[in-house]
């Protein structure tokens, strides 16, 4: 039914409370704001930020009204986690404590994943979203 025509992963929407906060959360982990826009609504304006790191793209969106409200109540958003590929977890978990961000694990977790395995590690994002750094071992 889709075949030939869905090509591969676009984006990733993330509703947040604070798109501003949130951009610079995921700017210092090293994406760049390549879109963003208002888009009117009752009550305000949606504000809507699109974000890539190396052909990763999220996109970032802050409702208005109660439907902000809603957001903020939730623990762990929409999504559970979203994914960084990174080259060198040790790296990774050095420099995530060095900037301040708390792990939510004791150190590096290994899983049997791939031919491998992989090792992550896990942070929470600004409006409690969890983005985990992922290295496939090879």
């Amino acid at each position: 039914m889709f075949a030939g025509n869905v090509q591969g992963f676009q984006h990733l929407g993330l509703p947040v409370t604070d798109i501003a906060r949130s951009r610079a959360f995921y700017e210092r982990l090293g994406f760049r704001t390549v879109f963003k826009t208002a888009l009117p609504a009752e009550g305000g304006a949606i504000q809507v930020a699109m974000l890539d790191l190396n052909g990763f793209v999220l996109e970032l969106y802050q409702l208005v009204g109660a439907d902000l409200a809603e957001i903020a109540t939730r623990c762990d958003g929409h999504v559970d986690h979203l994914a960084l590929d990174v080259a060198d977890i040790e790296q990774a978990w050095q420099a995530a404590r060095a900037a301040g961000l708390t792990p939510l694990e004791d150190a590096p977790v290994f899983l049997p994943f791939w031919d491998k395995g992989c090792k992550y590690f896990n942070v929470r994002g600004p409006d409690g979203e969890k983005v985990e750094f992922n290295q496939i071992l090879g």
